[in-house]
This record gives C-alpha cells, sequence and structure tokens, in this order.
C-alpha cells in the first residue's frame, strides 16, 4: 500500500514481523526542525529530511530549491497493529494543533507501508543526482549523470551512514571544500608531495574526504564513531579510486594520526563544544577547520568554544537555520 492518509494497519495488512510504517509529511523548510520533532517521538530510528528541490538535465539530476517545500520521514515497526494505530493517531494530532498555528505551511501526514524485503532499496528512490556549489556533482550509483566538462562527480551509496550531500550541513560542508580548493589549500599541505592531509570527523559515507581528494587534497583520514559509517566510508573510497589516499577507522579525536592541514567536522553543536579542543589539536598551526552541523540558536555556544579552544573564525556561511564555520588554527599555534 502507497498513498496519502493515514493507514489502518489491519484493513491495510500491515500487520507482521517484517513490516514498517512510513511517516512523511511535506512543509516549509522553516517547519522542518518542529515536524521533525514531533514524527521523532514515535521513530526510534529517527528522521530524515529531504529538501525542496527541482530537476534538470531533462529529469536525470536536481538541484535543491530552498522556495519549495521540504519532506520529512520517519520509519516505525509495525509488529503490533493497535501501537501503530495509536503512533499514528498521536502524531497526526500534534501535527494538527501545529498547522493551527498557521505560521508554516505544513501539509497532510502520508503513509506508506514498506517490508523488510524491500527495505534495502525503498528509500533509494528518494535520492537523485545533486549539485552542490559550482562543479561537486553527488551521484547516487543507480543513477545516471550527463557530466559537464568541470564536473566534479562523487559516485556514492550512502547504505545506512550519514551523508548523501542532501542535509544542508552536508552541502554547507562541501561548498566549503570547493572554496578550499578554489584558494588552493587543498594542493599547500605539509606534506612530502605537496598536497594537503585532510581529517573528517564523523566521516559518515565518506562524502568529505572524497570530494577534498577529488578536488586536489592528498592523504584523507576518517573517523566516526559508527563502524556502519567506516564501512560507508571505505566502499565509497574505492567506487571514486581513491581508496589509497584513504584510512578510516571507529574513533573521534585525538586520532593520534598526526597533525592535518585540514579538518572537516560536520556533527552537532554540543559535540563541535565538547571536541574543540581536540580539534585545535588535530591542526597544524596554521591549519583550517570547517565545522557543520551548527543549529543557529547554538552558535554562539560553539563560537564560544571554538574560541577558548585558541580557534578564530574566518568565515561563517548558512543555509536556512543551518551554520557552518571556517575556523583557523593560528600560525603560532598557541591557544587565545
Amino acid at each position: 500500500m502507497t498513498g496519502t492518509g493515514v493507514a489502518d494497519p489491519v484493513s491495510d495488512g500491515l500487520v507482521g514481523d517484517d513490516a514498517w510504517l512510513e511517516l512523511a509529511v511535506t512543509c516549509d523548510p522553516e517547519a522542518v526542525e518542529a515536524v521533525s520533532e514531533i514524527l521523532s517521538r514515535v521513530a526510534p530510528g529517527g528522521v530524515s529530511v529531504e529538501p525542496g528541490f527541482r530537476l534538470t538535465d531533462e529529469g536525470l539530476g536536481a538541484v535543491t530549491d530552498p522556495s519549495r517545500p521540504a519532506t520529512v520521514r520517519a520509519y516505525l515497526p509495525a509488529r503490533d497493529a493497535r501501537a501503530v494505530r495509536e503512533a499514528v493517531a498521536t502524531t497526526d494530532r500534534a501535527l494538527g494543533h501545529l498547522q493551527a498555528f498557521g505560521l508554516r505551511e505544513i501539509g497532510e501526514l502520508a503513509t506508506s507501508v514498506v517490508h523488510e524485503s524491500e527495505w534495502a532499496t525503498a528509500w533509494r528512490r528518494h535520492v537523485r543526482v545533486m549539485r552542490i556549489g559550482r562543479r561537486i556533482v553527488i551521484r547516487p550509483t543507480w543513477r545516471r549523470h550527463r557530466r559537464m566538462p568541470d564536473d566534479v562527480v562523487i559516485a556514492m551509496d550512502p547504505g545506512m551512514a550519514f551523508g548523501t550531500g542532501l542535509h544542508p550541513t552536508t552541502r554547507l560542508c562541501l561548498a566549503g571544500i570547493e572554496r578550499w580548493a578554489d584558494e588552493g589549500l587543498l594542493g599547500a599541505g605539509a606534506a612530502p608531495d605537496g598536497r594537503a592531509r585532510l581529517l573528517d570527523v564523523g566521516c559518515g559515507s565518506g562524502v568529505l574526504a572524497i570530494a577534498a581528494g577529488l578536488l586536489g587534497a592528498g592523504e584523507l583520514v576518517g573517523v566516526d564513531t559508527d563502524p556502519i559509517a567506516v564501512d560507508a566510508t571505505l566502499a565509497n573510497a574505492r567506487r571514486n579510486r581513491i581508496a589509497r589516499r584513504v584510512r578510516a577507522w571507529v574513533g573521534s579525536v585525538p586520532t593520534g594520526a598526526g597533525l592535518f592541514d585540514l579538518v572537516a567536522a560536520n556533527l552537532v553543536a554540543s559535540v563541535l563544544i565538547s571536541i574543540a579542543p581536540g580539534l585545535h589539536d588535530e591542526l597544524r598551526p596554521g591549519g583550517r577547520l570547517l565545522a557543520s552541523g551548527i543549529f543557529v540558536d547554538r552558535e554562539d555556544d560553539v563560537r564560544s568554544a571554538l574560541a577558548a579552544a585558541g580557534l578564530a573564525i574566518v568565515r561563517r556561511d548558512a543555509e536556512g537555520d543551518w551554520v557552518a564555520l571556517d575556523v583557523e588554527r593560528p600560525p603560532s599555534g598557541g591557544r587565545t
């Protein structure tokens, strides 16, 4: 069963050990956080956000369009019909209360059933080729793309790991890495080959490290606390033919891997705050850090933590309510 409206888990034959119910709500981008919070109350696996986009290249590609509504999705196990009915009804009521305020456009709750036999591929229909910045193109391995002369195409199979290029925090990081390339930072490292060493903290699918590698960086290191993310990073490095330059393992900072010219950390504000001194210590003096995943309400807290760790803000970029900070470890290497 697929469609709009609230599913009845009994009449739709939803009950079963292999069944999951997908909840989906389209909404104004400014309402994404509120809608995500409501869906996350009943979804043990969290939520995903598909930004609004418009199709390009005769429908083969897409670019994000912040003027169009985003879609928030969540999944809940459907083994217990009564529990599913209650969860859906609770979610529907909460969304109705939110809609009543009339602050931002919020669509109706839509549901569809996904069986575990379909789970490995069901999510793929929502992921398209995305262009980030001027040159970077994220191409899911099951999609085609008509390459332009200057395109840097990253073939990705994110699997269960975060980092398809769809989320604003990932896009901000990718745009920052492209800017680093334009500034010549990726090819101006302290390594013997003259190319930058880059560390990706919370590497997820490996998309940031791979983008840096394809744009000119040398040695690439990824760390993540999730073993699935580490596996995805290494697999995607092989897909993009840069596996010899990529190392990844389960962990965080300190890495014990020496000093890096560049660090990318697409995390969340609370984690960035807690590891700010560690991020400083991974950078060589004069090195740069991209800190992303910062919700605008926490920006001041992150700035304070980075400053206390001896890091200086070089640039700020934002998309909607998300902020990325381009940061430098002062050439003196000392903390302020």
